[in-house]
C-alpha cells in the first residue's frame, strides 16, 4: 500500500449498554441489567484503558424511547439508564488517562449548566472530559421541557452555535492563574482574573461568570456528529472530533477531504479535528467463526424491533403492518423529514436505490445503527482499518462492539495488539488529559494577554 502518511490512529470505545446490536440484550454473554449497573461501565472503561483507547464514549436521551410499545418491550436499550455525566465522574475515580465524552443536548439544556457539568467533570477526571454537542431529533423530548414539537432543523443548529459559543465563554470565566490562595496574605483570588461574559444574542442572555475554575483542558473537548450540510459547516467550526457515519472507503474519503476543506473559513487547522467513524467488529479466529456470530445476532432481531428500529428514522412513520420480506412501499417514505438528515438518507437509500426488502434493511441497520460492520478475524479487521487510516478517509474510529462486555474484550485482546505491531496505535498514553492523547493544543482563554 503506497502512502505518505504518517502517525497512528485515535480509537474511541462506545458504550451501547448491553452493545451496539439492537438484539444485543437478547445474547446469551450479555450483562442483561447493563443500563444501572455501574460495576458493568466500571470493568468496561477499565478494559478498554488497559488496551489504551483514547475514550469512552456514551450516548444519551432526554426521555424514553416513544413509539410501539409492543414493539419497544422487546428492545429494553436506552430505556432505564444512568445520566451520562454522573457515570463519567463516577468512572473517573477508577481510571487516570481515558478520555470521559458523554453526549448532551443544546435543545433542551440551559448553556450555564453544561458549561458548569462539564467543567466540572474535567476538574474530577484531571483534563480527560469530552462533551458531544447533538441537537435533539427524538421527537418524544420535548414533551419533558414544556414544548410540544421539535423546532425546526434551521433553528436547533442556530441555539446549538449559539450555545457552544456561550459555553465556551464561561468556561474562560477564570483566568489560568486566578487563584492565588495565600494564607499569608488573606487572599483567595484575584478579582481582575474574574470575567462576567455579559452575553445578550439571539437565543439566550447570560451573565456569568461559572462558578467552577477555568478546566484543566482549558476546554472540554468538543464532539460532533451531524453530516448534513449545516451540521459539517458546524462540526468545521467548532468541533474537535467528529464521530460519522461511514460504510465505503470512497465516501468517507469524500466526507474527510470535504469536512476538512470547510475548515480553512473558520480559521481552523485540519489537524484540529479528529474524524472517526462508527466501526462495528465482529471477530472470529476464521472468517467463518465470525460470520456465524454474527449471523446468531442478526436471528435475535425480533421483526416488531425491526420495523420500529426505522420508522424513528423515516419520521415516525407507522410500519407495524409492513410485511418484512418485501420491500418498503415508495409511497410510505417521506420526502425528508425535520430529524437526523444523514439517519433518514442513509434509510431512504436502502429502500430507494438499494431495493432491500424491509427485513434486509432492519438487519443491515440493526446490526450496526447505521455504522460499517466489519467481520473477520483481527488480521482482517486490522487490514480494513489500517487501509483507511493511510489512504485518509479517517483519523480513526469509534469502535462500537456488537456485544458487551465480550466484544471489547475480544477486541483489545486480538485487534488492539495487531495495530500496535503494525505501528498503528500506541501502547502507552502520550500524556494525562484528553487533549494531549488526541494531540490537540489547549485553547487559550479569550481574555489572556498576548
Amino acid at each position: 500500500m503506497t502512502t505518505t502518511r504518517r502517525g497512528q490512529m485515535k480509537l474511541g470505545a462506545f458504550f451501547h449498554p448491553t452493545g451496539h446490536h439492537v438484539a444485543a440484550w437478547l445474547h446469551p454473554d450479555a450483562q442483561i441489567d447493563a443500563g444501572t449497573n455501574f460495576r458493568h461501565y466500571a470493568r468496561m472503561t477499565q478494559a478498554a484503558e488497559r488496551a489504551k483507547f483514547d475514550l469512552v464514549f456514551l450516548a444519551d436521551a432526554a426521555a424514553t424511547r416513544a413509539g410501539n410499545m409492543k414493539a419497544l418491550r422487546r428492545w429494553p436499550q436506552y430505556m432505564a439508564y444512568f445520566e451520562p455525566t454522573t457515570l463519567l465522574s463516577g468512572l473517573a475515580a477508577l481510571t487516570e488517562n481515558i478520555g470521559l465524552v458523554a453526549t448532551a443536548t443544546t435543545s433542551f439544556n440551559e448553556p450555564y449548566n453544561i458549561a458548569r457539568r462539564y467543567a466540572s467533570l474535567d476538574h474530577i477526571s484531571g483534563g480527560r472530559a469530552g462533551w458531544n454537542v447533538v441537537t435533539s431529533s427524538n421527537q418524544a423530548e420535548p414533551f419533558n421541557f414544556s414544548q410540544e414539537k421539535l423546532p425546526f432543523h434551521a433553528d436547533r443548529y442556530g441555539r446549538a452555535r449559539e450555545f457552544v459559543e456561550v459555553v465556551k465563554g464561561l468556561w474562560d470565566s477564570w483566568d489560568d492563574d486566578a487563584f492565588l490562595r495565600d494564607r499569608d496574605e488573606a487572599l483567595y483570588f484575584d478579582p481582575d482574573k474574574l470575567h462576567r461574559l455579559d452575553h445578550k444574542g439571539e437565543y439566550f442572555a447570560v451573565r456569568g461568570p461559572l462558578n467552577v475554575a477555568r478546566p484543566p483542558q482549558g476546554h472540554p473537548v468538543l464532539v460532533q456528529a451531524g453530516a448534513s450540510e449545516t451540521g459539517r459547516d458546524f462540526a468545521a467550526q467548532v468541533a474537535e472530533i467528529v464521530f460519522t457515519a461511514q460504510t465505503d472507503l470512497a465516501g468517507a474519503q469524500a466526507f474527510y477531504a470535504d469536512l476538512k476543506g470547510r475548515m480553512a473559513k473558520f480559521g481552523r487547522a485540519p489537524d484540529q479535528l479528529k474524524i472517526m467513524p462508527g466501526l462495528n467488529p465482529i471477530i472470529g479466529r476464521t472468517e467463518e467463526e465470525a460470520r456465524e456470530k454474527h449471523a446468531f445476532l442478526q436471528s435475535l432481531i425480533h421483526p416488531d424491533v425491526g420495523r420500529e428500529l426505522l420508522s424513528p428514522e423515516l419520521g415516525g412513520i407507522d410500519l407495524s403492518g409492513v410485511a418484512v420480506d418485501e420491500p418498503l412501499p415508495e409511497s410510505l417514505i417521506p420526502a425528508s423529514v425535520d430529524g437526523s438528515q444523514s439517519s433518514f438518507q442513509r434509510v431512504a437509500d436502502m429502500a430507494r436505490k438499494e431495493k432491500l426488502t424491509v427485513r434486509q434493511m432492519y438487519e443491515r441497520y440493526g446490526g450496526a445503527r447505521g455504522q460499517r460492520t466489519v467481520i473477520g478475524t483481527p488480521a482482517q479487521i486490522a487490514d480494513q482499518m489500517e487501509e483507511w487510516f493511510l489512504r485518509e478517509g479517517v483519523d480513526g474510529f469509534l469502535i462500537q462492539p456488537a456485544l458487551l462486555p465480550t466484544g471489547l474484550d475480544e477486541f483489545a485482546a486480538t485487534v488492539i495488539p495487531e495495530l500496535q505491531r503494525r505501528g498503528l496505535f500506541r501502547t502507552e498514553y502520550e500524556g494525562r488529559t484528553l487533549r494531549e492523547n488526541l494531540g490537540l493544543v489547549r485553547p487559550g482563554s479569550r481574555y489572556a494577554q498576548p
